[in-house]
């Protein structure tokens, strides 16, 4: 039976595995100062590292979820944790660059799999109408991850030092690996559910499938827009914009990623409810949230100086919004495709807001270098000139979204289903007039 106790139980064993893949995945983001001082390297090389992980996490999007239809959630959700432990084991340890690199690698590799293998038990256990809620919920509470790497582990590394906090990281991954080993079944029948034997040419069918529905490619530029803004902020550049940029302490900097992290969880499930009660107008809902957060930023960099600490407040209020934001993306893809393609048009749609946030963090690290000389000596001007190139990437992924929105609207008039103009709707609850609705 779909929802019941044993549905929430399986999920939340999913849901932790996810957790633990985020405080891998921005483990980085709060060492980095320590890891530029560990390697002696600068802002361009440190960005390096959190790039070529995402790099690796976009790149092996399809096929995992190429994998997935196949092997199933639990077999994917313990391969990745244990890919992730030994990355993180492997940072403990390294004194050298290339075994940095090797280990954000391992991260990547099996932080690819967690995610999208958490979201597809969702509509095996729950009933269609809570999927869009459960949805938001498994990648808002996910970023709960976020907070044991700016608390915790930040305390750690401030405390009993690098190789105790990333010891205590892989740790982690090892245990809830072995709690979805004894705990996670894919579906309410079947404890392994495995799909048809891997044949490339259907493989290469139901990829090029779900690629020519303008639905799923909508959801990947939702992905790639909402998504890279908050994700840059807190894998990556948040805590050192926040410290050596704002002046914060590293106390309050932890604090900040906090409510980052809290502002998701409160605003995942209203979207949730949200994109439920008016499915036609989930596009709107995304372009509200990026508007958010351009608009933060801008009053941010127009700031003279160091913005005051309620400003920085707003600005990671509108940040925190871009994750519940980017999971409308799934959305589109979960209906707009059938359910034999569903992992491979999840993976498509997972790989735009991890490439967008790459090109993010690599440009942002080579403006800093270019301002610093490769010194980790950063002045508030520097982060603002650096965080400017953001607004370059969400007007591209703007563009997308508004083309295949276009297009996917057509995609539905050739079926028969006609989607109103929000103008039209606004008209006839008198928000306009008809001569300016005729302008319009």
């Amino acid at each position: 039976m779909q929802g019941g106790a044993r549905a929430w139980a399986v999920w939340a064993v999913g849901l932790s595995a996810y957790v633990v893949a985020v405080l891998h995945r921005t483990s980085l983001g709060v060492a980095g100062l320590d890891a530029q001082h560990r390697f002696a390297i600068g802002a361009g090389a440190l960005a390096s590292f959190a790039v070529l992980q995402l790099l690796v996490y976009a790149a092996l999007q399809v096929p995992v979820g190429l994998l997935l239809d196949r092997f199933g959630s639990l077999r994917l959700v313990v391969a990745g944790a244990l890919i992730m432990a030994s990355g993180q084991a492997l940072m403990a340890f390294t004194e050298g660059v290339g075994g940095a690199v090797a280990a954000r690698i391992l991260v990547g590799a099996g932080d690819a799999m967690t995610f999208i293998s958490v979201l597809r038990l969702v509509p095996q256990w729950f009933p269609s109408g809570r999927v869009p809620v459960v949805t938001q919920l498994t990648g808002i509470v996910g970023q709960l991850g976020q907070v044991l790497s700016a608390v915790p582990l930040a305390a750690l590394l401030a405390g009993a030092g690098w190789t105790t906090a990333f010891v205590c990281a892989s740790a982690s991954g090892l245990f809830v690996a072995i709690v979805a080993l004894v705990a996670m079944h894919d579906t309410p029948d079947r404890r392994v559910n495995s799909g048809d034997p891997i044949e490339f040419r259907r493989l290469g069918a139901d990829l090029a499938a779900a690629w020519r529905h303008p639905g799923t490619r909508l959801g990947l530029w939702t992905h790639f827009t909402s998504q890279f803004p908050g994700t840059v902020f807190a894998l990556m550049w948040g805590y050192p914009f926040l410290v050596a940029g704002e002046g914060l302490s590293r106390g309050v900097a932890s604090t900040l990623l906090t409510l980052f992290v809290v502002v998701g969880m409160v605003g995942g499930p209203l979207l949730g409810v949200l994109v439920q009660r008016h499915p036609m107008r989930r596009s709107w809902l995304v372009l509200g949230v990026i508007a958010a957060g351009g608009l933060g930023w801008g009053l941010v960099i127009a700031w003279p100086g160091r913005a005051p600490l309620a400003v920085v407040v707003l600005l990671v209020i509108a940040l925190g919004l871009g994750g519940p934001g980017s999971m409308i993306g799934f959305e589109f893809a979960r209906t707009f495709n059938p359910p034999n393609r569903l992992g491979t048009a999840t993976g498509i749609v997972n790989v735009g807001g991890f490439v967008a946030s790459l090109l993010t963090i690599m440009l942002v690290g080579l403006i800093l270098d270019a301002r610093t000389g490769g010194h980790a000596d950063y002045d508030i001007a520097d982060f603002k000139a650096a965080m400017a190139v953001q607004y370059a990437i969400g007007i591209i992924g703007v563009a997308g979204i508004l083309r295949t929105r276009r297009l996917a609207r057509q995609r539905l008039a050739a079926e028969g289903i006609h989607v109103r103009p929000l103008r039209e709707i606004l008209a006839e609850r008198g928000w306009f007039s008809a001569q300016r609705l005729g302008k319009g």
